[in-house]
């Protein structure tokens, strides 16, 4: 079924742009939540207004996310935890405590989940990427060192501890939402001015 979109949908389209849908879905969700109509002559002249729409609404969330990138992109975030002999923490530094370092740090609220880690479970120095969009994906330098050793590292009396490569990333790309990024970065623009 050929439907035209009102406004935004996850995975199928952004407004004004005709998609090709499963009858059902376009029937029993897309067109009773007002989101599509059934893409007629007289609609798609309607459309041309949404896309026009949509291309600037793009365009301008595309900008905030360029900027909200650079202000991220090599952050340095040092975390003190108590660890084994081993390196590996009694505990871990997950990704909401990386959320509310980087808003301390640089006044940018952003959501834990737009953080692409599992909870990082040993010392070491790991690079953590952040998903904006699609495509941007600024990093964060992420140092984890023992509580005894932060003093010495904070004063630059120490080194930082070895780049460790990260296996497991819990990258879910795929599962962006543009509506709930697009909320991300106007919060993350608004306290960032504030």
């Amino acid at each position: 079924m050929k439907l035209l979109l009102l406004s935004d949908v996850y995975k199928q389209g952004v407004a004004g742009e005709v998609v090709d849908v499963a009858d059902g879905y376009g029937r029993n969700y897309l067109i009773p939540k007002k989101l599509a109509v059934k893409a007629t002559p007289g609609e798609l002249k309607k459309a041309e207004g949404l896309r026009a729409t949509a291309a600037a609404r793009k365009a301008e969330l595309e900008d905030r996310l360029n900027d909200l990138a650079r202000q991220i992109d090599g952050v340095e975030l040092v975390f003190g935890r108590r660890a084994a002999n081993t390196g590996k923490l009694f505990g871990s530094v997950t990704t909401s405590d990386l959320a509310e370092a980087l808003n301390k740090k640089t006044g940018i609220d952003i959501n834990r989940r737009r953080i692409s880690q599992q909870a990082l479970r040993e010392i070491g120095t790991f690079n953590v990427p952040v998903r904006l969009g699609s495509e941007m994906s600024p990093t964060l330098k992420v140092v984890v060192v023992r509580e005894a050793d932060l003093a010495d590292y904070l004063a630059g009396k120490t080194a930082a501890p070895p780049v460790v490569a990260m296996d497991d990333t819990g990258d879910n790309a795929s599962d962006i939402d543009t509506e709930a990024a697009s909320a991300d970065v106007e919060a993350a623009a608004e306290t960032a001015t504030e």
